[in-house]
């Protein structure tokens, strides 16, 4: 499946703005790492673009991802993708083993946690958030209550990588797209119209 494909397939099942900029900011970190590993960069961005394709329809657990799963197989997605986005969920009983699997799960919380911080910051951009600041507000349990710490902390232990490190990276890609994720900052973003 090609990228332009995966995003199709996103927009059909997910009406939401806020759950496809998720879906951009999970991918911009995805990628950025498999550049950084040398891995198939258009199969991990396919992967992260449809991590939650479903959960619109799927809301509750475990109904998401697993009766995505069968959905994405009819529309020819790769084994391997489908594997990796079961993977991401806790619950789903398939470990998370291979690098792409790993980095999935480790950038897809985080990725919702830095959008949080972004939105709290003065700009409202993703270009004033910083690691410190970051780890801060992973402190305050009641910031972003809904994000998994513990994913976030497990997630970057399982790829084997520094948190400080995860987070920099992470912050560092998703600045790299800021524009499509809505993050560029209200200097960059006054008079737009929105996403459509």
């Amino acid at each position: 499946m090609e990228r332009e494909q995966a995003w199709e397939l996103l927009c059909e099942y997910t009406k939401s703005d806020s759950l496809r900029r998720h879906a951009l900011a999970v991918e911009a970190c995805v990628a950025a790492y498999a550049r950084k590993f040398g891995e198939d960069e258009k199969q991990w961005s396919v992967t992260a673009l449809l991590h939650d394709f479903d959960y619109e329809i799927h809301p509750e657990a475990p109904d998401h991802p697993m009766k995505g799963e069968p959905i994405l197989a009819e529309r020819g997605v790769d084994a391997a993708i489908r594997r990796a986005i079961l993977s991401h969920a806790n619950y789903s009983g398939v470990p998370r083993e291979t690098p792409l699997e790993k980095t999935l799960f480790a950038c897809d919380e985080l990725a919702g946690f830095l959008t949080a911080c972004s939105y709290v910051k003065p700009g409202r951009s993703i270009h004033e958030v910083d690691v410190k600041s970051v780890r801060k507000k992973l402190k305050d349990k009641a910031f972003a209550r809904s994000v998994s710490r513990d994913d976030i902390l497990n997630g970057a232990s399982a790829m084997g990588v520094d948190l400080d490190e995860h987070i920099a990276f992470c912050i560092e890609a998703m600045q790299s797209c800021a524009d499509d994720l809505g993050l560029a900052g209200t200097a960059n973003t006054a008079g737009a119209s929105g996403i459509g």
